[in-house]
């Protein structure tokens, strides 16, 4: 008798503890263009496009607003297994024309996030704003416009012709007046912000927790209750990852949560480095359910790095070759143990700058 209550105890711990893992999670899936006829690398066929909606459908993913996702990340509010979010940057013109009629068929909401002063502009590539408004007042949440900076220029590129102290100001309050166009065409204000180009600095984090903001990065990862609301992460699923077979694994995944540690102290916990500055880094890693031996890292440009575990909850990078300069992302998954088939899923970006300290190409 004993015996068979350790069992039923040992079985609904084992049941509560996948429950834990996979019901604290979810997927935000990042798109641009749905269109043909676009660039590629910012594009995903209406084909395709339907291809990915049907999958979630078939397999009965939770697709919700983005806004309900971050009311339960906020509140630490656990989620349904297999959450989804499904955002558009850039407010193109074919996410009406193409991407609505595909979203209506399968009932699911989405967001976009706006650069406001680039609405009505010549040549008009971006849906107008009354177009904008008619979506934003759509029952049920079932279109969120939020922002993505006043114009798409970068946040984290100091303009020389400023001190610091006053480029900040100029760009934070440009962001405060995007915020206040879209409430004040929409009537709503969810302080939603999405990094153009994916890039943003610690200062810039700090400001955005202090202004109640929610802020959106471009590099992968499934989102945790743990995870820090100024960069949360996005799945790109444009082209070239707009494979289904790739997406699944993204879909399926789950929070890997990790917090890096870099030994050159002056680039400590920032995205922004110059080339060849950072040799290595260390990760503290709070998740259990995966096997040390089966974490891979990879290093966008570079490749696969050795993992080298200092003790059972920290490992090393040491980077093979310098991080090539522009937009780098590293990819740590692992599989779970209690998930058979799904993986751990973690990106950290770096903004690699020229040796010098430039900038690198837009």
């Amino acid at each position: 008798m004993l015996i068979k209550k350790l069992t039923f105890l040992f079985f609904i711990c084992t049941l509560i503890s996948s429950l834990f893992i996979t019901s604290k999670a979810a997927v935000i899936l990042q798109y641009h263009h749905v269109s043909d006829s676009t660039p590629k690398s910012t594009s995903i066929s209406p084909k395709q496009f339907e291809v990915h909606l049907q999958y979630l459908a078939d397999e009965q993913f939770n697709v919700i607003p983005l806004p309900q996702l971050v009311n339960a990340l906020k509140n630490k509010k656990s989620l349904p297994d297999k959450t989804v979010a499904i955002t558009f940057d850039d407010a193109y013109s074919n996410i009406l024309s193409q991407a609505k009629p595909i979203l209506d068929k399968f009932k699911f909401p989405y967001t976009i996030f706006i650069n406001p002063q680039l609405i009505n502009s010549s040549p008009k590539p971006y849906l107008s704003w009354d177009q904008i408004t008619t979506l934003s007042d759509l029952p049920n949440q079932q279109v969120t416009i939020a922002n993505h900076g006043l114009t798409h220029d970068s946040l984290a590129r100091q303009t020389k012709n400023k001190s610091k102290k006053e480029w900040f100001t100029q760009q934070t309050n440009n962001l405060l007046l995007a915020e206040s166009i879209i409430e004040e065409h929409t009537g709503k204000s969810f302080k939603f912000f999405a990094y153009p180009y994916g890039e943003y600095t610690p200062e810039l984090q700090h400001w955005l927790n202090e202004n109640d903001f929610v802020a959106f990065t471009q590099q992968s990862g499934a989102v945790g209750l743990s995870k820090d609301l100024t960069a949360i992460p996005r799945f790109p699923a444009s082209q070239p990852y707009d494979q289904l077979a790739s997406l699944k694994d993204k879909l399926y995944s789950m929070p890997l949560d990790l917090s890096m540690l870099i030994k050159d102290t002056s680039n400590h916990q920032s995205p922004i480095t110059t080339y060849s500055s950072i040799k290595d880094v260390t990760f503290n890693v709070k998740v259990e359910d995966f096997n040390r031996n089966l974490l891979t890292c990879y290093i966008s440009g570079i490749g696969k790095q050795e993992v080298e575990w200092i003790s059972a909850d920290k490992f090393t990078l040491t980077f093979s070759k310098p991080l090539p300069v522009g937009r780098v992302r590293s990819n740590c998954t692992a599989p779970s143990i209690e998930k058979s088939g799904r993986f751990y899923w973690f990106s950290q970006p770096w903004f690699v700058l020229n040796a010098d300290g430039s900038w690198y190409p837009l």
